[in-house]
């Protein structure tokens, strides 16, 4: 029963883990949603529409995100809209290991080192996912003859 335990812990610590760094991605649009949606509450949409325009400026958010990442060309704006993204996941990252490291790490300062750990290890596991997006060009030749005659 024991070994049940620990291997059902395990498999339950994995998902977890997999889940925040799956999800990593997702924290702008889901920070903008939720701000969209608490202005439109208080400004008297109902909770139906506020959760409507809530969905709706997170999708946009997202889908924008990603157009400009893989569309663009100029590495400048490329990289801008990657850390749009990879910033509040970062931050989200470091959240999550703070309070995870809570339960079994007793010292502040080790708390704080595996927080930022792991707010890099996030965030660049975000910025690589995002990346992956980028519209790669195809190699051309440099002056290359193709049939020499």
């Amino acid at each position: 029963m024991l070994a049940l335990g620990l291997v059902l812990n395990t498999l339950g610590i994995g998902l977890f883990c997999w889940a925040i760094f799956a999800l990593a991605v997702y924290a702008l649009p889901f920070f903008v949603a939720l701000s969209i949606g608490m202005t439109a509450f208080q400004s008297g949409a109902g909770l139906i529409g506020a959760l409507l325009i809530a969905t709706a400026g997170g999708a946009l958010t997202l889908v924008l995100g990603q157009v400009a990442v893989a569309a663009t060309r100029s590495l400048a704006l490329r990289i801008a809209s990657t850390t749009a993204f990879v910033v509040p996941a970062a931050v989200a990252g470091y959240h999550v290991v703070f309070a995870l490291a809570q339960i079994g790490v007793p010292s502040l300062a080790w708390r704080e080192v595996f927080a930022c750990l792991g707010a890099v290890c996030i965030g660049v596991t975000s910025w690589t996912r995002l990346m992956v997006l980028a519209n790669t060009r195809p190699c051309e030749p440099g002056g290359a003859v193709e049939n020499p005659s």
